[in-house]
């Protein structure tokens, strides 16, 4: 591994949400300050800065990451991909982001996205999940506002509906 000098700024070069990006970070630079100030991905929210509460949560080449315990020069050349990567353009959102939505499983915001990346990853390998499962899911993270019952509800729906969607996409 590299010996980064701790009085200089480095160039941290990683695909975000499907781009490339580049920007400069001291090697100390934690990955979620370097998200929010030098790329201006605002979405991951910093809450406890100890990978407790679960809302600085993002996916690091395909692993669910806590941004607050992990530095930005550990993702140099990684693909990330934050809340802003969800929405299948700017002007829509995605199918969990709309179940959300629907089932107003949101209320100060704060925890939220990093709950819909937690959601949205586990998602994507668990097509059919049952409520134990995604309270489990929601273990780890901390939201103060919901009671989390819309948050499973929005969860649920949204996995219906997506395995509804597959299922029509693959009869075709």
């Amino acid at each position: 591994m590299t010996r980064l000098k701790a009085d200089q700024r480095h160039s941290i070069r990683l695909t975000l949400n499907g781009r490339p990006v580049e920007a400069e970070a001291e090697p100390r630079m934690l990955l979620s300050d370097f998200l929010r100030h030098q790329l201006g991905a605002t979405g991951t929210h910093v809450g406890c800065e100890h990978g407790v509460c679960g809302a600085c949560t993002v996916v690091v080449d395909g692993m669910l990451t806590r941004s607050c315990l992990t530095l930005a020069a550990q993702v140099y050349g990684c693909e990330l991909k934050t809340v802003e990567g969800l929405a299948p353009s700017a002007d829509r959102l995605g199918v969990l982001q709309q179940a959300f939505r629907r089932n107003h499983a949101l209320q100060c915001g704060f925890c939220t996205a990093g709950i819909l990346m937690s959601l949205d990853h586990y998602l994507a390998k668990n097509p059919a999940p049952t409520e134990a499962e995604i309270r489990d899911l929601l273990s780890g993270h901390i939201c103060r506002c919901t009671g989390y019952t819309p948050i499973i509800q929005a969860a649920l729906e949204a996995a219906a509906q997506l395995a509804s969607s597959n299922k029509e996409t693959s009869d075709a």
